[in-house]
């Protein structure tokens, strides 16, 4: 038989349990597994200059590209 809360009948419980949900904290959520790391350093790298093109070749995003890639060289992937 599952419990299913009361609810409050008398005026001092209806304000214990507004009390209690206005005071009480919410539950932090639970940190994703496998998340991507959050935030990105700006650094600065020199990188041949065939290498960059290659990258900015396909347009926008390059940076996002590059990065991919090297996660991947990075064995994070």
């Amino acid at each position: 038989m599952a419990y299913t809360p009361r609810r409050p009948t008398s005026g001092k419980e209806r304000a214990e349990a507004l009390f209690k949900a206005a005071t009480t904290r919410p539950e932090d959520p639970k940190p994703k597994t496998n998340a991507i790391p959050t935030g990105k350093e700006m650094v600065s790298i020199r990188i041949d200059r065939d290498v960059l093109a290659h990258f900015q070749d396909d347009g926008p995003g390059w940076q996002e590209r590059i990065n991919a890639a090297l996660r991947v060289a990075a064995g994070l992937e």
